[in-house]
């Protein structure tokens, strides 16, 4: 699958410049019954759509779910990424229907479904036997794609609540259906999928495609977020999936053993992964993260070819004057979350032979021989040290805008060019290595979040004991060892310790506004630089102006 996502990549970098309804056409003249020539025919069809869907999982949905939480900031650094103002309404919950990502998600919904229905379509008239392929195997192909539109209908009720259910591409302009039935048509969808797509077998490699435990976890996470989708608890429908997926009985899967093969160079052998996005050199790339997350010149730290734009970083765990924020909020400061000793709390270092250590880009700027990486702004032609501080230390001093650190403000506006602690959650080689670049796949779905699922279902249904256990079977890994200095037990173990552990487990995996959102933690709680408004409309995102102005039919979301 990994080589027909690459091969398709320029087609659906096509179809993004469009596609707004779903009764597009895709084809003029043709039929499916006379375009399909072959096997490799059916395979581009059956892939079309998962292209899309890795594009969907991070850029535009990834910032929807990071810079509205406690975890990232894109902070305005002098002359730099100010944006209108666009980074500072979604940091403060000002966001409006109007701007970028939400109404790009919309669209991305939308298109997904489309793609995934036209295959469809497609793949449904032909007689499988005459590319001598089974009738099961037609099916099983109808059943990913069905997954495949639960997967985009599924987030998009994370993200705005009840969407138009389409069923063809012949149907125009429908109005919304509600949160409660979208909510049963995911659960529909993945009810059919689930008896028909085949598990996966011991060394199987994850190559993207949706198998039966990918679709029994789409189901847990359905459930384990029903309170926030439809108002009703559901954590025990979860809690005996997510067992069940543990306990192998839709494939067989493991823990990795070490904290980075699930992200790693070669993680489509990670035994952990259930669904993946796969990543080719200079075709599915991962540079739109590269490129907001690393500084001008990190291309010497990285011994790459690549500039940043130096805009996101992780929200700050410190005080202009070194103070620790965790006495002010139970959120946030996502780098001293880690405990010390946690392997990947390490400044991150390509050691050669698809090896690597750490994941941030911490402290002295340094590039693999030792030579100090210098700035370009605020520190032109001095060292660069990325500190875990948000304040312009550069106007501190006699005769500048502040007489002492203890003067600075700590907000959005006040960044610099080495502000905020920067992830590397993809590793990336050195340029000796370059075929490697971008080689790693994205995890969709791995083990360790249905061990952090089935551990927070038993926590609320009373059963800590087993709840601390689930998380520590995951937390050890990252320890020398194996030995960890801060285990969960049942006596430490509430609401702000599991945020924590989801925080570190998955920082920088798209998904933490919706963690907060099931802990009631999104609209109620406060952060860096950001104050609780307690509206709790702001759960949801509002249906953009642009879709609602090409389709009158649909409403817009309450306080909207």
């Amino acid at each position: 699958m990994k080589k027909y996502i690459s091969i398709l990549t320029l087609t659906a970098g096509l179809l993004l410049q469009g596609c707004t309804k779903l009764d597009q056409e895709f084809y003029s003249s043709v039929t499916p019954e006379t375009f399909y020539k072959s096997e490799k025919d059916i395979k581009a069809a059956l892939f079309r759509p998962f292209t899309h869907a890795k594009w969907y999982l991070g850029e535009d949905r990834w910032r929807l779910q990071e810079y509205t939480a406690d975890n990232f900031a894109i902070s305005t650094k002098g002359r730099h990424w100010y944006n209108g103002g666009e980074n500072e309404r979604y940091h403060y919950h000002k966001w409006t229907a109007d701007d970028g990502w939400i109404s790009e998600s919309w669209r991305g919904t939308l298109m997904g479904i489309a793609l995934a229905l036209d295959a469809k379509n497609d793949l449904s008239k032909l007689d499988y036997t005459k590319f001598a392929l089974t009738a099961e195997k037609q099916a099983a192909d109808l059943a990913q794609l069905d997954a495949l539109i639960a997967y985009f209908y599924l987030r998009g009720l994370d993200y705005f609540g009840g969407m138009p259910i389409f069923e063809s591409l012949d149907q125009e302009s429908l109005p919304r259906n509600t949160d409660q039935e979208l909510f049963l048509h995911i659960e529909k969808l993945l009810k059919q999928a689930i008896d028909i797509i085949p598990s996966k077998k011991a060394g199987d490699k994850e190559e993207g495609a949706i198998r039966k435990a990918a679709v029994a976890a789409m189901l847990a996470q359905l459930y384990f977020n029903a309170e926030s989708y439809i108002g009703k608890p559901m954590y025990e429908e979860s809690r005996k999936i997510s067992q069940a997926i543990i306990n192998k009985e839709y494939g067989d899967y493991e823990l990795d053993p070490t904290w980075n093969g699930v992200h790693g160079f070669n993680n489509n052998l990670s035994p952990e992964i259930i669904w993946s996005m796969p990543s080719e050199f200079k075709m599915l790339e991962y540079n739109w993260f590269y490129s907001n997350f690393y500084h001008y010149n990190s291309r010497e730290y990285f011994n790459q070819d690549m500039g940043g734009d130096n805009g996101g970083h992780l929200s700050p765990s410190k005080k202009p004057d070194g103070t620790l924020y965790s006495s002010d909020f139970k959120l946030g400061s996502p780098y001293e979350t880690f405990d010390n000793g946690d392997l990947r709390k390490a400044p991150y270092h390509y050691l050669g032979a698809e090896n690597y250590e750490g994941m941030f880009i911490v402290g002295l700027h340094l590039s693999p021989t030792g030579k100090a990486i210098l700035g370009g702004e605020e520190y032109d032609k001095q060292p660069l040290v990325f500190v875990d501080q948000v304040a312009r230390f550069s106007e501190v001093g006699i005769g500048k805008k502040y007489s002492s650190i203890a003067q600075l403000p700590s907000k959005m506006s006040e960044g610099e060019e080495n502000t905020g602690i920067r992830l590397v959650k993809v590793p990336i080689p050195n340029l000796a290595n370059n075929t490697l670049r971008w080689g790693a796949d994205m995890p969709a779905i791995r083990l360790a979040e249905i061990y952090y699922m089935l551990a927070e279902c038993e926590f609320r249904v009373g059963d800590k004991v087993k709840a601390a256990a689930l998380y520590n079977e995951v937390r050890k890994r990252n320890f020398k060892d194996t030995t960890d200095p801060n285990p969960l037990t049942s006596t430490n173990l509430d609401k702000y310790r599991i945020l924590d552990e989801w925080s570190i487990e998955f920082l920088g995996e798209g998904r933490r506004r919706t963690d907060l959102i099931r802990w009631k933690a999104f609209t109620t709680e406060n952060w860096w630089d950001h104050n609780a408004s307690n509206a709790n409309h702001l759960n949801r995102f509002p249906v953009p102006n642009s879709a609602i102005s090409g389709n009158n039919s649909l409403e817009q979301n309450p306080g909207y």
